[in-house]
């Protein structure tokens, strides 16, 4: 990458979030309907302060901040920047607003592209890998700004819509099954082009052979989840799980709801009746185990999908701007389908360091290494992933109980079936 190609890319990556946000009222970017959320201004003004930390600050001649308190309002979680504002309590903040946001956006792109300008090859050289981690950054945000938004725009009784239209599910076919080989394999980033530093290093792991189910599990085939009485049945549940179903009265995934004995679903293009041949999303860890369980199966470790998505093609519903939802399957092909796009898919595997793992030195380094505990990894992307922003070697991460992000399941079973 050069200073022309990063620049290129610098005004890519920032049109498209702004694109994201553009079809919100001010009004819509300062709610936070959840402490788990953010308001969709907060992400367009956090992603231009990591520009702003991490490439201005030490490497702009005179450089001074934009505004002093931004530092504080927009810093997310690197506790050696300094203080940041309490994350329950970015949606009380209603100025700086929307606007002034764009204002400060604008100033951070100007500063960027003229620090590009004029940099030489050497500073260059050592400022590529982080410009590169802010691209990363900024379309890992972009994602949250969707979820985030769906959440908010589900709790108003107007039901109002973000952008898109449905999708017409397929008629669903008989799940397949396809044969893994096991063995000693390697896993984690291959090298050759961006990763984050939770995909290294690369390391060997021995793997029995295995089957993955070819596609994601449908609303319809949940529904049979359901009325069999999977969320009324413990023995199906891991025990913190059956914990927040008691405790929350679980009874159907996040943003469905019935009326009348019919199911609908929320979206960010609005509420329709349950589609049965679409994958099932917003599934907490806890419900992708459970269903696992009642079927007989499992979830699969984070390196037998690994393993298995590394000989197909980075392709699939992904960054979906026609529907912003997951989509049907698709005929049967023989081989695995959906690896990439429509869900985030729920991995057997908590989030930990590979073997050898070491943080980057400062700041930077509590990009990831922190949350090394009490989350699970999720693999693939979703229909609301930047296309160029996923790979097989990919490790996303979240929480057992969260239901908000776009993740679903895909089974796994054991050994080679006649």
């Amino acid at each position: 990458m050069d200073t022309t190609t990063a620049i290129a890319r610098f005004d890519e990556v920032r049109a498209d979030t702004e694109r994201l946000a553009a079809p919100l009222s001010p009004e819509d970017q300062t709610v936070q309907s959840m402490p788990d959320a953010s308001p969709t201004k907060w992400h367009r003004a956090h992603v231009t302060w990591f520009f702003e930390t991490f490439v201005l600050a030490e490497n702009e001649p005179g450089f001074a901040p934009f505004q002093d308190k931004y530092w504080f309002l927009f810093n997310s979680y690197y506790e050696q920047v300094g203080p940041r504002y309490a994350r329950p309590m970015r949606g009380v903040i209603s100025r700086p607003g929307a606007y002034e946001v764009g204002d400060y956006r604008r100033n951070v792109d100007d500063r960027v592209r003229d620090l590009l300008d004029r940099v030489d090859e050497g500073t260059f050289a050592k400022l590529a890998p982080t410009i590169e981690l802010g691209f990363h950054h900024e379309q890992q945000h972009q994602e949250l700004l969707l979820m985030d938004i769906k959440h908010v725009l589900s709790l108003n009784p107007l039901q109002p819509t973000y952008a898109g239209l449905p999708a017409a599910g397929d008629g669903t076919d008989r799940l397949g099954w396809v044969d893994v080989d096991g063995g000693l394999v390697e896993i984690g980033s291959e090298g050759g082009g961006f990763c984050f530093d939770n995909e290294l290093p690369r390391h060997q792991q021995w793997l029995e052979p295995y089957r993955l189910a070819d596609r994601l599990i449908t609303n319809g085939e949940w529904l049979e989840f359901i009325a069999d009485g999977g969320y009324r049945r413990p023995e199906l549940w891991l025990s913190d799980g059956w914990a927040r179903v008691t405790a929350e009265g679980w009874e159907a995934p996040f943003y469905w709801r019935q009326a009348d004995g019919e199911w609908f679903e929320h979206t960010l293009h609005g509420t329709s009746p349950l589609d049965p041949g679409l994958p099932v999303c917003h599934l907490s860890h806890y419900e992708a185990d459970a269903y696992a369980t009642w079927a007989g199966k499992r979830l699969p470790t984070e390196a037998e999908w690994e393993h298995a998505a590394r000989t197909y093609e980075v392709a699939g519903n992904l960054a979906d701007r026609d529907s912003f939802h997951p989509r049907a399957a698709g005929p049967a092909t023989g081989g695995l389908r959906q690896l990439f796009g429509d869900c985030w898919e729920w991995t057997s595997s908590a989030y930990l360091p590979y073997p050898g793992f070491h943080p980057a030195a400062g700041a930077i380094g509590e990009y990831n290494g922190k949350f090394m505990s009490s989350q699970m990894v999720l693999r693939g992307g979703c229909a609301l992933t930047p296309p160029g922003h996923t790979r097989a070697s990919y490790r996303n991460f979240f929480p057992p109980g969260a239901r908000w992000p776009v993740t679903g399941l895909r089974l796994a079973d054991d050994g080679r079936r006649a």
